[in-house]
């Protein structure tokens, strides 16, 4: 059961979509919710199916004190780092909000202070508080919105399925195909050849 980190404080809640990926932005959502939210279809965006998080991102934009999305793009995250990107794009979603939160809850284990803002990093927070779990349905519809469209313009890595991860099917694209301007040139796009220990 998620729950609200605190209620006698303004929090936002920030999460990153897109940071396992070899193709497209890496993705961020910030969102601060009213004291009385409650939504039962509300969890992580990864045990969500499509239909309920396209509901929940509905619900949280119109039900959320303040709420921005912020995308990195692959020149970014190769000149930066994948790690320095995604913490870059929660700082621009938090930057883009109209409420100035009092503390920040982010998911996982790494941040960078925020200006003078108290933060904490909070393993599986997407499974544990309201605010980040929303923030990761944001992260991930917004970003995969942008892969749907990246997909028109490059079919054949089939990116409106895969949304950019490296499955077999997208290597084996790379290989047949090469790489695009939406890869990230700094990721190991294609495994070294398999080799036989005798």
């Amino acid at each position: 059961m998620l729950k609200r980190y605190r209620k006698d404080l303004i929090i936002v809640g920030t999460d990153e979509a897109g940071r396992g990926c070899l193709a497209g932005p890496v993705t961020a959502a910030a969102v601060i919710l009213p004291k009385n939210f409650a939504n039962k279809l509300l969890n992580d965006s990864k045990l969500t199916s499509l239909k309920d998080r396209n509901t929940l991102k509905e619900v949280i934009e119109q039900k959320a004190t303040s709420f921005a999305v912020a995308h990195v793009d692959m020149a970014e995250i190769d000149e930066i780092n994948i790690l320095n990107a995604s913490i870059l794009a929660m700082h621009r979603a938090i930057d883009q909000l109209h409420t100035t939160p009092q503390h920040i809850i982010v998911d996982g284990n790494r941040f960078k202070p925020f200006g003078n803002i108290p933060y904490e990093c909070i393993i599986k927070g997407d499974e544990k508080y309201l605010s980040i779990a929303a923030a990761s349905i944001l992260a991930k519809t917004y970003r995969d919105a942008v892969m749907e469209e990246m997909h028109e313009e490059f079919p054949m890595y089939n990116w409106k399925k895969n949304k950019g991860y490296p499955t077999v099917e997208h290597r084996a694209a790379i290989k047949q195909f090469g790489t695009t301007k939406y890869h990230r040139q700094s990721f190991k796009l294609l495994p070294d050849q398999l080799k036989l220990e005798l």
